[in-house]
């Protein structure tokens, strides 16, 4: 199912989408990361938010 930005809920609040280019833009300026830097945080532990968190050390 395709990620609708206009239907927010926990799920999307839970998970990054390293897909869709708009989440890896806000994510990241959110985290204080690379567009790159999350990318790699979501390869190496998933997409829950509060893994890549931890990983990055947030």
């Amino acid at each position: 199912m395709a990620d609708d930005p206009n239907k927010t809920g926990r799920a999307d609040r839970d998970r990054i989408n390293i897909n869709q280019d708009y989440e890896v833009q806000d994510w990241s300026k959110s985290l204080g990361v690379t567009p790159d830097q999350l990318r790699k945080a979501v390869q190496a532990v998933g997409p829950m938010v509060a893994d890549v968190k931890r990983h990055l050390g947030k």
